[in-house]
């Protein structure tokens, strides 16, 4: 499997949890969140298939710069379609081509961010990765408020992982 097929994976996990979850609950702050919501956390990762996306045509990636666009974090169906034309736009890009990334260390406006060599395939890697983090942390609030929901033992889970409970059981 590789990238592409990594992030088709993740969108259609992401799209799995949209498409059943009700408005009220992915838009409700949640105490195990510190008051954010399980829809923050789906914006988030769009944001940042949006950042890969926006600066392959740029050629440089910059992953401080995100939309964040509340209409993903207050409305599931709005959320599906956004990840669908991201992960189609992610779709299209050669996975080989170099990118710049731009680095964000500093709460200073006026600090220097560096840029780093890198490819679209290695951001489609962190993309992915990105993902299934926000996945487990959306996961926690889903066990609580609604685990009806998670009807795949791999949401949220890394794929090595997955691969280690399977070697180890």
């Amino acid at each position: 499997m590789n990238g592409k097929e990594g992030i088709i994976n993740i969108v259609n996990q992401i799209n799995g949890i949209l498409a059943s979850i009700e408005d009220q609950l992915y838009k409700a702050p949640l105490a195990i969140y510190n008051g954010s919501s399980i829809g923050q956390h789906f914006r988030h990762i769009h944001d940042f298939f949006r950042c890969l996306a926006i600066g392959a045509s740029e050629q440089v990636v910059d992953y401080a710069q995100r939309e964040r666009d509340l209409r993903i974090e207050q409305d599931p169906l709005f959320a599906m379609k956004a990840f669908v034309q991201e992960l189609e736009q992610l779709l299209s890009l050669e996975e080989y081509t170099p990118v710049k990334v731009r680095g964000d260390f500093s709460i200073q406006n006026d600090a220097t961010r560096p840029e780093y060599p890198s490819s679209l395939g290695r951001e489609i890697t962190f993309l992915h990765d990105h993902a299934v983090h926000h996945l487990a942390i959306i996961k926690i609030g889903l066990q609580i408020e609604a685990p009806e929901l998670i009807k795949d033992h791999t949401f949220g889970v890394a794929p090595s992982t997955v691969k280690f409970r399977k070697q180890e059981a």
